[in-house]
């Protein structure tokens, strides 16, 4: 039977089958409480059914990984450990060495099922012959189904719902000035002096005194003349003040999904006694 390693089997094993919690690297002990190693990684049928964990053992015998069929570990979650019913430093030994880039086939496993079966002086009985063709992992019960007596712990899982707020840029506002011109017509009344020179003649001859004529040359008489003119300047002045804000509107956003739960069923055959909490 083919088998393959747990990520390639469930992608999403974490949650789908452990509720988040990864079993790789939860430590391994022997049922006497010594420390083996770790879990390196778990192999998986065709059917989806869980087979071997892959057990590194660290400095127990040098970093070796080693098989340990699923019918011989008990999982505490609670601790992160493994328990190996069973497996001495002796047989760890003897088992064949497991690495990613081997295939796992018959042969090698029946390598592995040869430590664990029970010996001539532990189980007298004539040991079962098997065939690589007709070779199916029911056939052997103690390596490979899981004890119930071993106090698993099932998990049921419910979906709910997690929200969460994602800030999006919807938008982007830019405020700037721009110039514009326009031609501006002014009219300024501007005043100009100018002189105006009378010249008359006397009717009659009127004879002057004598020594009284004053006769000269040069300047007689000065007058200034003034005129204005339009001093036009430019000058700016505040037309109108812009104010910048936000103001945040909110609102609720409903959706509707459709949530999964697992309820534990209990089929028993006969009249036993179940405990269970409520």
């Amino acid at each position: 039977m083919a088998l393959v390693k747990l990520v390639d089997a469930y992608p999403n094993y974490k949650q789908e089958i452990f509720g988040g919690d990864d079993i790789k690297g939860y430590d391994v002990y022997t049922d006497t409480e010594d420390k083996i190693g770790s879990i390196y990684d778990a192999l998986v049928d065709e059917t989806g059914r869980f087979r071997y964990f892959v057990i590194d053992t660290g400095f127990w015998i040098f970093g070796k990984k080693v098989l340990v069929p699923i019918g011989r570990v008990r999982m505490d979650y609670d601790r992160h450990r493994v328990y190996v019913t069973g497996l001495t430093k002796a047989q760890a030994e003897t088992l064949p060495e497991y690495n990613d880039n081997m295939t796992v086939d018959y042969d090698y496993e029946e390598r592995v099922r040869g430590v664990y079966r029970p010996t001539a002086t532990t189980a007298p009985a004539a040991q079962p012959a098997y065939n690589r063709d007709t070779y199916n992992y029911d056939q052997e019960q103690p390596l490979y189904a899981v004890n119930e007596g071993n106090n698993q712990r099932i998990k049921l899982y419910e979906e709910r719902l997690l929200t969460n707020k994602n800030r999006v840029k919807t938008g982007e506002v830019a405020v700037g000035k721009r110039i514009e011109t326009e031609t501006a017509q002014v009219s300024v009344p501007v005043e100009k002096e100018r002189v105006i020179i009378e010249r008359t003649t006397p009717t009659g001859a009127t004879e002057v005194a004598p020594g009284t004529a004053n006769f000269q040359e040069g300047e007689v008489a000065r007058m200034e003349v003034y005129e204005e003119t339009a001093d036009i300047q430019k000058q700016a002045f505040v037309r109108e003040e812009v104010n910048i804000k936000k103001e945040v509107t909110r609102d609720t956003v409903d959706a509707t999904e459709t949530l999964r739960r697992e309820e534990l069923d209990v089929d028993a055959n006969g009249n036993p006694v179940i405990h269970g909490n409520q």
